[in-house]
């Protein structure tokens, strides 16, 4: 299957998980989805794909899915859930960061043959994690605030709070996205490839940014349609 094909199907999938745990674990779940793409985009972000003409590393999709989570939280729950969640995600970086660096320290039994693929995957990741969660944190946390600031920017000129959700969405994550592709592939990468390379994957990360960026406005509204509505999973509930 092509690597264009996967990447547009990857996209759809990913933000229709993001809406289905909402949908069963209501804020939850969106807390639940960060723990999972913080991990799994940090070690995704090493293996590097052509697509679309681009030399780019995956994980841009998860990432991005947790610029969708703050801004459902934002819209619907408010600035400290959406806060809530980026703490989360540091947590989680710190916490995986430990576990899988010690599983490099056991000497493995002469019949294993996983340990050396271990190493190959977590030797880089520390370096990749604790650059993850400074951009994570400067980011993320920007991009809470400026949610609010385009929010509060549009009551102020229209006098509706409900009206314009689509540029504040996109808004806040549009600049925060450039902020995160300058920040992230000059920490994660520098001394690793050369220059052009980064360079390279940097403008192809931002262009995958800013098509999800605009692909996961209509999940915000999907969002707040559920809860709306009071459209979530009942199951064992009174």
């Amino acid at each position: 299957m092509p690597n264009e094909l996967l990447l547009i199907l990857s996209l759809l999938i990913t933000f229709s998980f993001v809406l289905a745990a909402f949908y069963f674990f209501k804020e939850q779940g969106l807390f639940l989805w960060t723990t999972i793409a913080t991990i799994a985009a940090n070690i995704e972000v090493l293996i590097i794909v052509n697509a679309f003409g681009m030399e780019m590393t995956l994980g841009n999709i998860l990432f991005a899915s947790t610029f969708l989570v703050t801004d459902i939280l934002s819209e619907l729950y408010g600035k400290k859930e959406a806060q809530k969640a980026v703490y989360l995600g540091i947590a989680t970086s710190v916490i995986f960061i430990c576990i899988s660096q010690s599983w490099l320290l056991y000497t493995p039994n002469q019949n294993d043959f996983v340990m050396p693929s271990m190493k190959t995957i977590f030797s880089n990741t520390p370096r990749l994690m604790l650059v993850g969660i400074l951009v994570y944190v400067i980011v993320q946390l920007f991009d809470v605030w400026l949610y609010h600031k385009w929010w509060d920017f549009t009551n102020r000129k229209w006098g509706d709070a409900r009206r314009f959700l689509w540029l504040r969405n996109n808004g806040s994550t549009l600049v925060s996205q450039a902020l995160n592709t300058i920040l992230f592939n000059v920490g994660a990468f520098w001394g690793i490839y050369s220059a052009k390379t980064i360079v390279s994957i940097a403008l192809s990360s931002y262009v995958i940014f800013l098509v999800t960026s605009l692909a996961d406005t209509p999940f915000v509204y999907l969002a707040r349609y559920l809860k709306d509505k009071n459209i979530f999973f009942r199951a064992g509930r009174d």
